[in-house]
């Protein structure tokens, strides 16, 4: 993209591109799809992050105070803003991060979905009342705002995941203060410009701020902050082991959406042409950069060799058609910089190296941008099945598929491998068999946060609880009851009576 076309992107959503021009300090504003800077800008430091996170903090002593459902009015006409604009956050999207459009234009209906859940919610917060066992009291629970919400967003959903958090926590009367990727500023910059508005109209502008500025010293000033009760972070399983211990040595509150080592198992019963095309997208879509990604397939004996035949066919598809993600022809994009193709290269060298098969892709494209091939990789045949292959335990932020088969009738040692990652975050299983089904869904069954049957692991849909276990990071976003992660709970009981019982029976006379 031109800088012009990012201009009138820009123009067209009331903002004007704050470009510094190249210089000592400015953050450069990459598109992955060609390798050139799109702008660059101008960078927080620890005084310009200090003075939006006490302004934040003054605007919690007010916002907590306004009535609930009108915060949900705020939220449903940042909601109407997103939808008059989405086409042009769509392309921002695909020019700076490279997913392809399609999957640009389903992220911004995120943020439009969650801002539609959140108004309802606004209406629906409450807590329950108890019965008590003491004569003339009353006791019930109230959820309360909890403060201002630090978010810390990746580059793989630039605005979604930041709406999950803050579209939610307006409504429960909480500021967002949002950190994002340095590999993904214009979309912050974009989304924070169109909506922070309607906060100001309100007299609440104070309730949105956004921080670009490096890792250290900012970001790790604000994670260290008491004044954000929660820290909302999405990463890697490395930034969550680094910003899980700060927080909790204040004794503050995290919500970790981490890394994904995800895996679709298919039963024999299962429709091979359904499982095929859940499981091209999932591995390959969005170039593999999601947390939610296919990366290991655990198939039955039985159906492994017609299976592995449809799947090589269609990523020899699949890769005919990576390139430019403006083009909705295209069904891949780039990878996000140098060092992720460069990361995707050396795994599958280490692949090759233990014995395992790429049988489709694995190629480095030539030219401008960062484009790879999809690759899809056979474990080494003989490799016992007690054992484990190196490469497929670790997850690399690529679109590396691992394809290995389990005997027939042998589906809990499929599960087993299945939970035998760190992570926990999403699992499938295609089959048309009940029982297998129930056995997905038992307490012995997937460990994973989110676990779907006859769909892949990737794609996530507003309402239902977004997050997984273990490594993942145990944290819940977008639907349910996520919304408690953003308030705080009180128990409450009212004595009504004149006298003074106590409870347990116990007598003070």
């Amino acid at each position: 993209m031109a800088s012009a076309e990012l201009a009138a992107i820009f123009a067209s959503l009331d903002l004007e591109l704050p470009d510094v021009g190249a210089g000592e300090g400015s953050l450069a504003c990459i598109d992955p799809s060609t390798g050139a800077a799109l702008a660059h800008l101008a960078q927080d430091d620890l005084a310009s992050a200090e003075a939006k996170t006490e302004a934040a903090t003054r605007c919690f002593a007010r916002l907590r105070l306004h009535p609930g459902p009108a915060r949900g009015a705020l939220v449903r006409e940042m909601g109407e803003r997103l939808r008059a604009h989405e086409q042009a956050l769509a392309q921002l999207v695909c020019a700076e991060v490279g997913k392809g459009i399609e999957e640009a234009r389903g992220e911004v209906q995120e943020m439009i979905d969650i801002c539609d859940f959140a108004t309802g919610l606004s209406r629906s917060l409450g807590g329950r009342t108890m019965l008590s066992e003491r004569p003339d009291h009353r006791m019930f629970e109230q959820w309360l705002p909890l403060g201002p919400v630090l978010c810390i967003s990746a580059f793989n959903f630039p605005v979604a995941v930041w709406s999950w958090n803050a579209a939610i926590a307006l409504v429960c009367g909480d500021p967002v203060v949002w950190k994002p990727s340095l590999a993904a500023p214009l979309c912050a910059l974009a989304v924070h410009g169109l909506l922070q508005p309607v906060l100001a109209e309100a007299g609440f502008g104070d309730a949105m701020q956004l921080i670009i500025g490096p890792d250290d010293p900012v970001a790790q000033a604000l994670v260290d902050d008491p004044r954000f009760p929660l820290v909302s972070a999405t990463g890697s399983c490395a930034m969550g082991r680094a910003v899980a211990p700060r927080v909790a040595a204040r004794l503050g509150r995290t919500l970790l959406e981490l890394g994904g080592n995800n895996a679709i198992i298919v039963e024999a019963s299962a429709d091979l042409d359904l499982a095929t095309r859940a499981i091209a997208f999932g591995a390959a879509g969005t170039a593999g950069q999601r947390c939610t990604t296919t990366r290991r397939l655990f198939v039955e004996a039985s159906v492994a060799e017609a299976l592995t035949a449809k799947l090589t066919a269609a990523y020899e598809q699949i890769g005919q058609r990576v390139g430019d993600p403006r083009d909705a022809t295209k069904l891949v994009g780039p990878l996000i910089d140098a060092q992720a193709v460069a990361r995707f290269s050396a795994m599958l060298a280490e692949i090759r190296n233990q014995g395992g098969a790429v049988l489709a892709g694995g190629e480095v494209l030539d030219g401008p941008g960062h484009y790879v091939q999809p690759a899809l990789v056979r474990v080494p045949p003989g490799l016992d099945l007690d054992a484990t292959f190196g490469p497929m335990e670790v997850e690399t932020f690529a679109p590396i598929l691992y394809l290995r088969s389990y005997p027939d009738g042998e589906l809990e040692r499929a599960l087993a491998w299945n939970n035998g990652v760190e992570q926990g975050l999403s699992s499938a299983l295609f089959t048309d068999s009940v029982r297998a089904v129930e056995r997905f869904y038992s307490p012995a069954g997937s460990d994973c946060g989110i676990a779907n049957v006859n769909l892949g692991t990737s794609g996530a849909e507003i309402g239902g609880a977004f997050g997984g276990e273990k490594a993942t990071g145990g944290g819940r976003e977008a639907g349910s009851d996520a919304w408690k992660a953003y308030m705080r709970r009180q128990t409450c009981t009212v004595n009504g009576g004149a006298a003074l019982p106590l409870a347990q029976g116990i007598r003070w006379d």
